[in-house]
């Protein structure tokens, strides 16, 4: 465990795009809310990969993906108002199911945008640790890295997580719930807030998070 967290942080390079693409879809295969955007599992896997895939080039281009190890735990950061967590896809990015597809993306962006601050914020778009590493505090160790980062200029981070075990492993780690975003005819989604704090105050802990 202690040489888990000894690990240092590093950005990911453009050659990571399609390992970290990879992993991040398989775990959003059998997301509640990716089911309910693409009920079709096939055209499920084809739909996430490619908006994921269009999702973290963005994000390692700018620098905004850190890695822990060896692909051990991932983070996926979008800061505001420079860029916008999700690319608004176009037909050719949804492939087969974009019909029904692309109408629910539209309803997803509304909802999470409807919580969305105008102000100078980061996002946490993805906070993924392998199932295997799982309760070592890795989680917690890239966010607290961002987190020092952040406070730098004590912005606030904003996110919208789709089940009740991520919400209460951010909670864990300072940010705060707000009511339940209800997608139509779907699932909930749950808001979360860390609010911008001085440096001098940035909090310190060892609570395993993940």
């Amino acid at each position: 465990m202690t040489g888990q967290l000894d690990q240092k942080a590093w950005t990911a390079r453009p050659d990571d795009v399609p390992t970290i693409t990879m992993l991040l879809t398989a775990v959003a295969l059998f997301d509640p809310v990716a089911e309910w955007l693409v009920p079709d599992r096939q055209q499920r896997r084809t739909v996430l990969h490619r908006l994921i895939g269009v999702q973290v080039d963005h994000a390692v281009a700018r620098g905004d993906v850190t890695i822990l190890g060896h692909m051990t735990a991932i983070a996926v950061w979008h800061p505001y108002p420079h860029t916008t967590p999700w690319t608004t896809p176009h037909q050719h990015d949804l492939g087969p199911a974009a019909g029904r597809a692309a109408v629910r993306f539209q309803q997803l962006l509304q909802t999470v945008d409807s919580y969305r601050s105008a102000a100078a914020h980061d996002w946490l778009s993805w906070l993924w640790v392998r199932p295997t590493h799982r309760g070592r505090g890795l989680g917690r160790h890239l966010l607290d890295h961002r987190h020092h980062t952040v406070d730098q200029h004590t912005h606030p981070i904003d996110t919208v997580v789709t089940t009740t075990g991520a919400r209460d492993a951010l909670t864990a780690c300072g940010y705060h719930p707000d009511t339940p975003l209800h997608l139509p005819g779907g699932p909930r989604l749950w808001p979360l807030r860390r609010n911008g704090r001085p440096p001098t105050a940035h909090h310190q802990s060892t609570t395993p998070a993940s």
